[in-house]
């Protein structure tokens, strides 16, 4: 197509010359039809190299199933996954464990972690056991009172695949759910598949190391908060830094297609409170507000989306959470906040003067801004046992600290050293400067780790 074109440009370049007479019009003909050539090939390639770049997709690990069918052929396979286990294809998407029992895999169950194995209960909700009613297997809580798989659910199978589609935060638990499903194959002796899935925030690689003091279900391992990593990569560190005490049987499927570099629109919303990217991207610095008074929009359209509490005096967005599937009782339901409408890729108002919304680090600015707000609406300067001043003779009142959970707070940061810093007032310099040499130390940690290009 673009040799056409280009004959074309020259024939009518040609034509015109040839309208003129004398050597200086021919020698401008014969210019004119070099330039027109060289410009044309230039974006006849270009074009081509868009092309190039669009079919080339970015294929997840479930996808690539002559990697691993063979891997479960005659025998008995259990399936840790949720509703992020579809295979996508030109068909629309195909549940994994659907898939395989329509390939003759004999899965013998399934056990799902947080939010259930339809991926509809609210946060923190007891998943129990029951019966998949699609497929008729049995199902396997990995949330609530049991997080490890037993001998007597692991009774029958000879191994295990894992497909769970992550968001790049050590406090999302199915990181942690991921450590105990090794653990346990190690334990009885099965081998384990993970499907590997792209990292929708591999560029964020930020936020305090874990001090394992601080160790829970939030946080299990010394990574940083964000730590820009897939579950696959996270899985072989599991192994190679001996923090389970056998290693695991492991095989990563890895993704094709796919570099750290690269935005990864996920297809099937994580979990009931990360319904879009936008709330994706804001998870890992929204989600330390969980343990504040402020409210990220449990309850609303936006959840991670927004921020914000009854009478913040510097936001021009309301909002008014009510109970639904996804939050069944959010924090101040039927109360309607002030506060903001945050997006991940554009500026925003803040609280105070305007930042950008997400850069490419963590975002402490709005927990500062909104703590110091509710200080100063308080009148108070002290976080902890601070008390208004007496008026008309009346007892002092006591004011509730702006982080009220503080033991959780601590557990969503991995640390008590952050909390500490921003009640004490230390700028947001101050604060990331303390936690610079923990991610240098960890970048150099993870890096034989890595399984895909910067």
């Amino acid at each position: 197509m673009g040799s056409t074109a280009s004959r074309d440009a020259i024939n009518r370049v040609g034509r015109i010359a040839r309208k003129v007479s004398g050597p200086y019009f021919r020698a401008v003909h014969k210019c004119l039809a070099f330039l027109t050539t060289v410009v044309l090939v230039s974006l006849s390639s270009i074009q081509l190299l868009r092309c190039q770049h669009q079919v080339v997709p970015v294929v997840p690990g479930d996808v690539r199933m002559e990697a691993y069918l063979p891997l479960l052929a005659n025998r008995h396979v259990g399936v840790v996954c949720n509703h992020t286990a579809v295979i996508e294809g030109a068909s629309g998407g195909v549940h994994l464990v659907d898939s395989l029992l329509a390939r003759g895999v004999k899965v013998g169950a399934a056990f799902a972690p947080e939010h259930g194995f339809r991926g509809r209960a609210a946060a923190g909700a007891h998943i129990e056991n029951g019966v998949d009613p699609v497929s008729g297997i049995a199902i396997h809580s990995l949330y609530g009172r049991t997080k490890k798989p037993t001998p007597e659910m692991l009774a029958g199978l000879d191994i295990l695949v894992f497909d769970i589609q992550d968001v790049g935060a050590r406090f999302y638990t199915y990181l942690s759910t991921l450590h105990y499903v090794m653990e346990a194959a190690a334990e009885n002796g099965l081998p384990l598949i993970l499907l590997d899935r792209p990292n929708p925030n591999s560029k964020l690689c930020d936020g305090p190391i874990l001090d394992t003091n601080f160790r829970s279900f939030v946080g299990m391992h010394p990574i940083p908060l964000a730590h820009g990593m897939t579950l696959g990569e996270l899985a072989t560190m599991i192994n190679g830094e001996g923090w389970i005490a056998s290693p695991c049987d492991l095989t990563v499927i890895d993704c094709t297609g796919w570099n750290r570099s690269m935005d990864w629109p996920v297809p099937i919303a994580p979990s009931p409170n990360l319904p879009d990217a936008n709330s994706i991207s804001l998870y890992p610095s929204l989600c330390l507000f969980e343990a504040t008074r402020a409210s990220i929009g449990r309850g609303t359209e936006h959840p991670f989306g927004c921020v914000g509490y009854p009478g913040f005096p510097n936001g021009s967005f309301q909002f008014t959470p009510e109970s639904c599937e996804a939050a069944p009782s959010p924090k101040y339901e039927g109360q309607l906040c002030n506060g903001q409408r945050l997006l991940a890729d554009s500026p925003t108002e803040a609280a105070s003067p305007a930042m950008p919304a997400m850069p490419a680090e963590l975002q402490l600015g709005h927990l500062i801004d909104y703590r110091l707000a509710w200080l100063l609406e308080s009148d108070s300067m002290l976080e902890s046992n601070s008390r208004t001043p007496a008026v008309d003779g009346a007892p002092s009142v006591d004011r509730p600290a702006f982080i009220d959970r503080p033991d959780f707070f601590d557990k969503l940061a991995g640390t008590d050293e952050l909390r500490r810093s921003i009640q004490a007032g230390h700028p947001i310099e101050t604060i990331r400067a303390n936690w610079a040499p923990g991610i240098a130390a960890f970048k150099e940690r993870r890096a034989p780790y890595l399984r895909y290009p910067e």
